[in-house]
C-alpha cells in the first residue's frame, strides 16, 4: 500500500452472542439465557452467562477499569492477547463501546480484524488467546468491571497490524 493509499475501513457490526461466539461469550440479559426467580421473586437471575477461565495456577479477580473516551476515526494499529485466561468486560457507565477482535492463533492479518458496537449493556468474555483491541470507550469516560487472571507465567502479547484499519462509526 501507498503513503497516500487510504486505509481500509473495519466495518463495525451489531454485537450479538452469534456473531461474538468465534471470539467468547456476549454477557448480557437476553431471553435466551438461563434465568429463573430469586429472593422470593423479588429477582432475576441470569444464571452462569460467561465461561471464566483462570488458567494453570491462576484465580480469577475483579477489577474496574476506568477508560478514556476515544476519538474516532482511529487506526488500528496493534492487539493484544491473554493466552492462558479469559477476560470479561461489562459495562458500569451504561454507554456504548467498540470491541474489535481476531480469532486465536498466530498474529492477524489486518484483513482478519471484526469489530462490533456493544450497547451499553451488553459486556464481552474474551475466551482464552482471543486478539482484541484495548478498551474502546466511546462518548465519555467509562468505567467497566473486569473479571480476568491473577497468577504465574506471561499472560499479555502484543501484535502489529500492518497496514493499520480505520474504525469509524457506521453511516
Amino acid at each position: 500500500m501507498s503513503a497516500d493509499a487510504p486505509e481500509p475501513a473495519l466495518p463495525v457490526e451489531a454485537l450479538s452472542a452469534a456473531a461474538f461466539a468465534p471470539f467468547g461469550e456476549l454477557i448480557a440479559v437476553d431471553a435466551a439465557a438461563r434465568h429463573f426467580p430469586i429472593n422470593g421473586g423479588s429477582t432475576e437471575r441470569y444464571h452462569d452467562l460467561a465461561r471464566l477461565q483462570p488458567g494453570p495456577d491462576g484465580r480469577l479477580i475483579v477489577s474496574i477499569f476506568r477508560a478514556q473516551p476515544r476519538r474516532l476515526p482511529l487506526r488500528i494499529e496493534m492487539l493484544e492477547r491473554h493466552p492462558l485466561a479469559s477476560q470479561a468486560f461489562v459495562p458500569l457507565s451504561g454507554r456504548p463501546y467498540l470491541v474489535v477482535v481476531a480469532r486465536p492463533g498466530t498474529a492477524p492479518a489486518a484483513g482478519e480484524l471484526r469489530a462490533f458496537l456493544a450497547a451499553g449493556d451488553q459486556g464481552v468474555n474474551y475466551a482464552p488467546g482471543v486478539w482484541h483491541h484495548p478498551l474502546l470507550a466511546l462518548e465519555a469516560v467509562s468505567d467497566f468491571l473486569v473479571l480476568d487472571r491473577s497468577g504465574p507465567g506471561g499472560n499479555c502479547d502484543e501484535c502489529r497490524i500492518a497496514p493499520p484499519r480505520l474504525l469509524r462509526m457506521p453511516d
